[in-house]
C-alpha cells in the first residue's frame, strides 16, 4: 500500500579522512529534490547513519549554486532548515513506512553511505519493489548493498553517478576514499554518464533512478515521483 512518504537518507560525515577540506550535505541536492517531492504532495522524512545535526558542504554554499533553484531561498529558511538540525538515525526506520528512499551527495556520503545497516535499509525497500533512487555520490549508498540471495543490488543494472572527470574537474581526485565509478562497475553495474561534465543525467532501470551529478537533483526527483504514480515500477525479481 503506498503511504505518499519517502525516506531521504543524508550523510554526517563532516570532513575529508586524508585531508583538510571541510564537507557534508551538497545542500542542493536536497532542497531541488525535496521542493519538488513536496509540491507534488509527498511527505519527507530525513534520516542520517547515526541521527542527529548533519553538516553542509561548504562548497555547495557558494553563491552561484545558492541562486539554483531556490536553493538560497531555502538555506534562509530558518524552520526548513532545521530539517538537517536533528535528523532521525536510520537505526530507525523501515522500509513500510515509505514509497521510496533517496541518496543525496555531497563528498561527506563516500565516508558514511557504505555501511552495513543502510546497506540492508536499502535492499529491504528494493527487495519489497520499492524506489531507490540516488544522485551525484549518493549512489556509493547502492555499491555495498546485498540481496537476500547474497548478489549485489546493482549488478547488471544501469547505473551513474558522478564521474572521475567531474571530480577531477572538482579537484577532489586527491582526496576522496575511492573512485565511485569504478567501484560501481566493480559490482556489476553498467555505468553510463553524460556527454559533457556537469550536464545533468539521469538513468532509471526498473525501481532503482540514479543521477549523475547535482544539477541532476530535480530531474531524479522528476523520475522519481513518475514512476511512484504510474505504477511502472518492477519487479526486482
Amino acid at each position: 500500500m503506498a503511504t505518499n512518504k519517502i525516506l531521504v537518507i543524508v550523510t554526517n560525515a563532516a570532513e575529508y579522512e586524508k585531508v583538510g577540506y571541510r564537507t557534508g550535505l551538497w545542500l542542493g541536492e536536497f532542497t531541488h529534490f525535496y521542493d519538488y517531492a513536496a509540491e507534488q504532495g509527498y511527505d519527507l522524512t530525513v534520516a542520517s547513519p547515526t541521527g542527529g545535526a548533519v553538516p553542509l558542504d561548504p562548497e555547495s554554499l557558494a553563491s552561484n549554486w545558492l541562486e539554483d533553484l531556490g536553493t538560497g531561498e531555502r538555506y534562509r529558511d530558518r524552520a526548513f532548515m532545521d530539517l538537517l538540525k536533528d535528523t532521525l538515525p536510520i537505526a530507525e526506520v523501515t522500509a513500510d513506512d515509505y514509497d521510496a528512499i533517496y541518496f543525496t551527495g555531497g563528498h561527506g556520503v563516500m565516508f558514511d553511505f557504505r555501511s552495513p545497516e543502510l546497506g540492508a535499509l536499502t535492499a529491504a525497500f528494493y527487495e519489497s519493489g520499492k524506489i531507490v533512487a540516488a544522485v551525484c555520490h549518493g549512489p556509493a549508498g547502492i555499491i555495498d548493498v546485498r540481496l537476500s540471495t547474497g548478489e549485489p543490488m546493482i549488478r547488471g543494472k544501469q547505473v551513474t553517478g558522478f564521474s572521475w572527470p567531474e571530480e577531477e574537474a572538482a579537484q577532489r581526485a586527491d582526496a576522496v576514499p575511492f573512485r565511485l565509478e569504478d567501484e560501481l562497475i566493480a559490482q556489476g553495474a553498467s555505468y553510463s554518464k553524460a556527454a559533457n561534465l556537469f550536464e545533468p543525467y539521469v538513468v532509471v532501470d526498473g525501481s532503482l533512478i540514479t543521477g549523475q551529478n547535482p544539477g541532476s537533483a530535480r530531474p531524479v526527483a522528476e523520475a522519481v515521483i513518475t514512476a511512484l504514480r504510474s505504477g511502472s515500477v518492477q519487479d526486482p525479481a
